[in-house]
């Protein structure tokens, strides 16, 4: 008990973290930079000059449905996904805000949104992650960074009670760009143009050891008084560099003068 109290009073002490399993996975990237991470994290990842493109938006929630409206049909998953073995039942995934965990050693809160949860008839679950991408040199880059995403998400499903995983996978769905005189017909409709997606499915090891060294590993950048040192070379920072170069430089003239704001 005197332990438990102790755990409870030192996280109490730190200050939260609000963390996704995605950008955690940032931090097994081969080009991790922990100046630009140190960053997100004093700025809850809310930085400048990013955007989603929006077509991403409709994609995500269009590929849910193939697979959920399938099954549903013939009470079987796509053939595609035949590559993961006997999935069972696919389960609602919950909302953003009820899937997240505080980890009490660190007072770092996980957080995500799963893509596909099956349920097998042995009960265990299977989380599955849609990338819209083509499985190239460029995705095999990131690939430390799924792999982080997914175990994190099977931690938080776990200590939520939610069951055992028992597999975790990624799904790139690759869009089919190749088209000729002969094909186009094949793609035209009445009122616009068909693309098709070539899925193919990657299992992916179970490893939920990774994420508690990796929530400490946020606890101490994040503690850091000042940015650590960058990694040599980010581009990053670089532009990091040059905005707040800019900024400082031009600081009198960016403030917008009362007047020409009341017009």
């Amino acid at each position: 008990m005197a332990e438990i109290l102790n755990a409870v009073a030192v996280c109490a002490a730190m200050q939260p973290i609000r963390i996704s399993g995605k950008h955690l996975g940032a931090l097994s990237l081969p080009d991790f930079c922990p100046r630009c991470f140190w960053v997100r994290l004093k700025c809850r990842d809310k930085i400048p000059f990013t955007f989603f493109p929006g077509i991403f938006s409709s994609i995500d929630p269009y590929t849910k449905k193939v697979t959920s409206f399938h099954h549903e049909k013939y009470s079987k998953v796509p053939k595609w996904l035949n590559g993961f073995g006997e999935l069972g039942k696919p389960l609602p995934v919950p909302p953003h805000s009820k899937f997240q965990t505080l980890d009490p050693e660190t007072n770092v809160l996980l957080t995500g949104v799963m893509d596909e949860l099956y349920r097998r008839r042995d009960a265990s679950l299977v989380i599955l992650d849609n990338k819209t991408a083509r499985f190239t040199a460029n995705q095999d880059k990131l690939l430390p960074l799924y792999e982080v995403q997914l175990y994190s998400y099977a931690w938080i499903a776990e200590r939520l009670g939610m069951g055992k995983v028992g597999a975790l996978g990624l799904v790139y769905y690759e869009p089919q760009t190749d088209l000729t005189t002969k094909t186009v017909d094949e793609v035209l409709l009445k009122d616009g143009f068909a693309m098709r997606f070539q899925a193919k499915v990657l299992p992916l090891d179970l490893r939920l050891d990774r994420i508690p060294p990796l929530l400490q590993k946020v606890r101490d950048i994040y503690d850091l008084a000042t940015a650590p040192t960058g990694r040599t070379g980010c581009k990053d920072c670089r532009m990091l560099d040059r905005l707040m170069k800019v900024a400082m430089n031009n600081g009198a003239r960016a403030v917008i003068p009362a007047k020409a704001v009341q017009g």
